[in-house]
């Protein structure tokens, strides 16, 4: 049937030959941009999930160093990392550990800022490097008093100092801790635990 012979489809037939076609194309290449859009972000989201389930079941380092490599720019990529440390830290692979702490503390990731820091002076401990751990332990503490690690960082300085051969001022450290924190239970427990460690140091001769 020829279209234009019908006066009622002539306005569209018109329509058609002169702005149809473009019309149409056009709504084409929108639809497959939301589509492409909407596809992304399916995928975006569930790369996000997958992460972050890492995140729950990664336990060993094997794992978490395979969780990293796919989700280190993911929003739980630094919680990934810091697990990391923390693997290799319990591994006894200090050194790996060390530099795993090291790559945080110059990026630190939000929410964790903290812990790298208090990490890699626990790193430094592990490997014998004691006046370099107290160093590192202190300056946390003076940079971040009020932080949650302040106490670990001042219990971990002392536990240096006592390791590297003063354990004379390792022992005031600890009377001072005990005053600041005389009505803090738990940290009063924190703090003789280590009291009690820090006496069965021998002082190298």
């Amino acid at each position: 049937m020829n279209l234009k012979n019908n006066p009622e489809l002539i306005p569209l037939v018109e329509w058609w030959e002169k702005d149809g076609r473009q019309t149409v194309a056009l709504l084409a290449v929108a639809a497959i941009a939301v589509g492409g859009w909407y596809g992304w972000k399916g995928h975006r989201e569930s790369v996000r999930t997958a992460a972050a389930e890492s995140l729950a079941s990664a336990y060993t380092a094997d794992e978490l160093e395979e969780a990293v490599s796919r989700f280190s720019g993911q929003p739980v990529g630094g919680a990934l990392k810091i697990r990391l440390a923390k693997s290799y830290f319990d591994a006894g692979r200090y050194e790996e550990a060390l530099a795993q702490y090291e790559g945080l503390a110059a990026d630190p990731p939000d929410g964790f800022a903290d812990i790298p820091a208090v990490g890699k002076a626990q790193c430094l401990e592990a490997l014998g490097k004691f006046a370099e751990a107290a160093e590192a332990f202190d300056a946390f503490a003076e940079a971040s008093p009020n932080s949650y690690l302040a106490l670990t960082a001042r219990l971990g300085a002392a536990r240096s100092l006592a390791q590297s051969g003063d354990k004379a001022k390792a022992l005031e450290r600890i009377e001072a801790l005990k005053e600041a924190n005389k009505d803090d239970d738990l940290a009063k427990a924190r703090i003789e635990a280590t009291e009690t460690v820090i006496k069965r140091y021998e002082v190298k001769k």
